[in-house]
């Protein structure tokens, strides 16, 4: 059965777009027929990181406003044929488009694809609250600072007054080396504080932003943020995959990271 899942956080710029794109081209990998949904109208990002932004002619709000047919607003992947991308407006706001469109856009998206992944606008308001009720679950994004930590539990308020799904974690740029010396929260105290399930967490990678100044998704190089990103794909599909853990181990000189 399709699902449709919203990946949100309520701060800004903790890496909602890299996670989306990155999870999308994760399950084209495994043959699985995906579609990523940018739904931060106004300021259009996830065709730039798929390295798709040539490709735009039709977006979301034209097919809102019945200018075109939803077929020909798709972009499909120059590589992976299973992953295709409904690219936001630059023109619009989130009052440009309500609830009862979105939906009827994603109904129509789950006819055609397994999985519809829409990255949610930063923020609680109007454009955020749209998407929840179409949405059949929630991919929360956060990274391990107490700002993104409250933020984030105001979009489980909003989650639980429409009686949706508990939303599954994702802890983002994570420094293991931070977390070893108790400088940063790590992934499961951020999941226990949240009291949500931890799906998985991405280490701090200089190769992600390396891909993002060649319009490139991370995903396509062998590193360890790609690497987080395929083990969550992985539970997010059902599978049993360890989490890796963060801790120190003796060694001759003294204590180190694991």
């Amino acid at each position: 059965m399709s699902q449709s899942w919203l990946v949100a956080s309520g701060k800004g710029g903790v890496g909602k777009s890299m996670v989306t794109a990155a999870l999308g081209m994760a399950l084209a990998k495994r043959k699985m027929q995906c579609c990523c949904v940018d739904a931060d109208l106004g300021l259009r990002d996830l065709d730039m990181v798929l390295n798709m932004h040539n490709k735009v002619v039709y977006d979301m709000l034209d097919v809102a406003r019945k200018e075109c047919k939803l077929k020909y607003a798709l972009i499909n992947h120059p590589q992976y044929g299973n992953l295709s991308l409904l690219p936001a407006s630059q023109n619009g706001s989130s009052k440009s488009l309500d609830g009862a469109e979105y939906s009827r856009i994603i109904e129509k998206l789950k006819k055609r694809f397994a999985y519809v992944i829409t990255d949610a606008p930063a923020g609680l308001e109007r454009g955020l609250r749209n998407l929840i009720p179409a949405s059949d679950h929630c991919l929360l994004v956060v990274t391990p600072d107490d700002v993104a930590i409250r933020d984030a539990e105001r979009v489980l308020a909003l989650m639980d007054e429409e009686q949706k799904p508990r939303p599954l974690l994702v802890v983002n740029r994570v420094v293991e080396d931070m977390v070893v010396k108790d400088e940063m929260y790590s992934p499961q105290t951020v999941a226990n504080a949240l009291d949500v399930p931890l799906l998985g967490y991405v280490p701090e990678d200089r190769a992600v932003l390396s891909a993002m100044k060649r319009h490139e998704c991370f995903m396509e190089v062998d590193c360890p943020a790609a690497q987080a990103m395929d083990r969550i794909c992985q539970r997010f599909l059902g599978e049993f995959v360890p989490m890796p853990v963060i801790r120190k181990k003796r060694s001759f000189f003294g204590w180190v990271q694991a």
